[in-house]
């Protein structure tokens, strides 16, 4: 029989022990939690007049909506390539005030040619990891979906999935992958009764499940010790400069 044992020497000579964190429940525990509706944003990938994932998208809106959110979907028609244009430009700052407004996000892209599609990347390379202080996606809940041309396929799911990791968000187990789309919605755009439709209703439930256990914890959850330790250092460099002004200062 396999025993197993844990290291002879437990000690962390190089952890700074003030910088290091322990979590307990305590810290995860809230005294008063915000009440508002969870605020989700939508993102999709295609500008085509009749955009399937812009129609699971708006199913997907439906069915939060219900389930007690607020939402809002933005549409890429006019978003410039990146680095194409300043920063400046409106459609770029609607995508980003918008991410700054979520607490959560739904992505949806078309699979193409493998993978998301370049509208739907656009969108994501115009929303960077820092602004400033503010972080537009860190610690935001996400759910991610695809729609297909042909058999179900999972490349564009599991691409938003690394997508997600790097811009530093919660993403959900669950997730939603629609084949052959275009026999899934009636003429009006309102996609027909379906296993599929019974797993987009599950991840949104799991999402908004999880923006609520998320939301109020984000900046603790994301708190990182490499961070802080950053932090301490450009802290301690500071400080030591001020007194070498005021060295400089009083000797003459």
């Amino acid at each position: 029989m396999t025993s197993y044992s844990s290291p002879a020497d437990l000690t962390l000579p190089i952890v700074d022990e003030t910088l290091l964190d322990t979590p307990t429940h305590d810290k995860l525990s809230l005294s008063v939690g915000a009440t508002h509706p969870p605020r989700i944003l939508l993102l999709y990938g295609s500008l085509r007049e009749r955009s399937y994932s812009r129609l699971l998208t708006e199913e997907a809106a439906r069915i939060l909506t219900r389930l007690g959110a607020e939402t809002r979907i933005f549409n890429p028609q006019g978003l410039p390539l990146p680095d194409s244009v300043p920063a400046d430009h409106p459609k770029v700052i609607e995508l980003r005030e918008l991410s700054n407004w979520s607490e959560g996000q739904v992505w949806c892209s078309p699979e193409r040619h493998g993978t998301l599609t370049g509208v739907f990347k656009s969108q994501i390379d115009w929303l960077p990891l820092e602004v400033g202080s503010l972080r537009p996606t860190q610690g935001r809940t996400l759910a991610v979906m695809q729609v297909s041309g042909g058999s179900q396929s999972f490349n564009a799911v599991n691409a938003l999935r690394v997508l997600g990791r790097w811009m530093r968000m919660v993403t959900i187990p669950n997730q939603s992958s629609v084949a052959k789309a275009y026999q899934e919605f009636d003429e009006d755009g309102r996609m027909k009764p379906s296993a599929y439709y019974d797993r987009v209703v599950d991840v949104m439930e799991e999402l908004v499940k999880f923006t609520l256990l998320v939301r109020d914890r984000s900046d603790y959850l994301t708190d990182r010790y490499s961070e802080r330790k950053g932090v301490a250092a450009e802290v301690a460099r500071l400080a030591e400069r001020a007194m070498e002004q005021e060295t400089e200062t009083t000797g003459s």
